[in-house]
């Protein structure tokens, strides 16, 4: 067993976590009470008796560990008391699923103090409302609490403060879920080469999809942490391309389109990888291919050079432009001078996204304080603002697209159209797009990168060939 597993064996630390919220809740002025949350319901679709695909509510399980439907947890604070409650035996779901988790399984497997049953949730409210005397508070969030249970024995209910510091309180990971996440990034780059490997003899692009999929299903990620995008040719130039289903050869030429975009990381344990690399069909890349490759490669080694505690997340994503602008510039594709280039945005035409976000239970985690309605358009779609903490977990993704719809306005605009050279922007609309994403963890001193797809341009093309 190795030394990831091996941590992963032991309990998630679900009480650590609820300490954490109620030292949060403390920093606002909330103390002692209870926080009550539930688990995600077994739901019907609408028009049948299947059920649909469940998905743990986040909170509930970052401070439960539980992956059970239907259940419910209440933290007593000033206790510090972390009880969990899972639905009664039905003699019926018996019949059909088997006998569920025993309270006294339950107790062994998750890290909590005491293990009840559903029935029993308003009895504990009452009592831990008792307790605490005439100034307790249940915390919950609003849209989460069902029908009939009851918090009026308590002084006051908060049901807007408790989701917003849970969500903040995410962001800093704890070293069991930065190997949740290292976990979940070991297999998805499993997937990752598998996919490339399916390439070879693929003629559509879902059959690289499947390729990745089954992969992650086969090492113990049976979710996607998102739905893969696996974009051949200038399909690569649509962000989150979702189709996955045009042929990979070109009904003109009859050949192999020249590469493939794949954005595509699984679920472990509810904990999420988020990996995108490009690789060509043919086994080698096109010059011009090759060259915004490089450029985007650069882009991203040497912002994550930049990464450590502090720094200023807004200043990495506009270096990460500089670098474009050179590259395209060496290119001929940009004229003009750098810093022109940088304050008129003209890269924005051909980098249009934000350089990262947050992961961790959520692809795009929270905590990130995001401004959509920043007029700068260079910051516009930054996921994350403001400076990375130590424990954090943030994607790297810098990515070039030749995106018609994104381009010829800037083309079209009368003070623009002389920073972008049309001639020789000819030669790369067929490039699409090129993203790398790696999955980095910030350190007090620097960082550690937990992705371990090949990327170089020798390891891609030699996988490829």
């Amino acid at each position: 067993m190795t030394s990831l597993d091996a941590l992963l064996s032991t309990k998630y630390p679900a009480k650590a976590h609820a300490r954490r919220v109620a030292e949060g809740l403390k920093a606002l002025g909330h103390s002692g009470g209870a926080i009550y949350l539930e688990a995600q319901k077994t739901r019907l679709i609408e028009d049948n008796d299947e059920p649909v695909p469940f998905r743990q509510r986040r909170p509930f399980f970052y401070l439960s560990g539980c992956l059970l439907p239907d259940s419910a947890l209440i933290y007593n604070i000033k206790a510090d008391q972390l009880t969990l409650f899972i639905p009664p035996i039905s003699p019926d779901d018996v019949i059909w699923s088997g006998l569920p988790l025993s309270a006294a399984e339950a107790l062994e497997r998750y890290d909590v103090d005491n293990v009840r049953e559903t029935t029993e949730v308003n009895a504990t409210l009452a009592d831990i409302a008792t307790s605490n005397g005439n100034k307790s508070v249940a915390f919950a969030i609003a849209e989460q609490v069902s029908k009939g249970i009851k918090f009026e024995v308590f002084s006051e209910t908060k049901l807007e403060v408790l989701k917003g510091v849970i969500e903040k309180t995410r962001v800093v990971k704890d070293s069991y879920e930065v190997a949740l996440l290292r976990k979940a990034n070991d297999i998805s780059a499993k997937g990752h080469v598998e996919a490339v490997k399916a390439s070879k003899t693929a003629t559509n692009e879902r059959e690289i999809e499947a390729a990745f999929i089954a992969t992650c299903i086969a090492n113990g990620a049976r979710e996607m942490s998102y739905h893969p995008i696996v974009a051949c040719g200038t399909n690569g130039a649509t962000l989150h391309y979702g189709k996955n289903d045009e042929n990979l050869i070109d009904p003109t030429t009859q050949r192999k389109k020249d590469n493939v975009l794949i954005d595509a990381g699984g679920e472990y344990r509810t904990y999420c990888a988020d990996i995108t690399r490009a690789f060509p069909l043919n086994g080698k890349f096109t010059p011009e291919t090759r060259q915004i490759y490089e450029i985007v490669l650069q882009m991203q080694l040497e912002c994550i050079e930049m990464l450590k505690e502090g720094v200023q997340w807004e200043d990495v994503h506009a270096y990460a432009h500089r670098i474009a602008i050179k590259g395209l510039l060496k290119l001929g594709i940009l004229r003009g001078s750098e810093d022109e280039l940088f304050d008129k945005r003209v890269s924005v035409a051909f980098f249009p996204h934000g350089l990262g976000h947050y992961l961790g239970m959520d692809t795009h985690d929270t905590g990130g304080n995001p401004n959509y309605e920043d007029t700068d358009t260079m910051f516009r779609y930054l996921r994350v603002r403001g400076r990375l903490p130590a424990g954090s977990v943030i994607t790297v993704e810098p990515g070039i697209y030749f995106c018609r719809f994104i381009i010829e306005p800037y083309i079209k605009n009368p003070e623009l159209q002389k920073y972008i050279d049309v001639d020789t922007l000819e030669r790369y609309w067929a490039v699409g797009g090129i993203r790398i994403e790696d999955n980095i963890h910030i350190t007090k001193n620097g960082y550690d990168n937990l992705t371990t797809a090949p990327k170089t341009l020798e390891e891609v093309e030699s996988l490829a060939a």
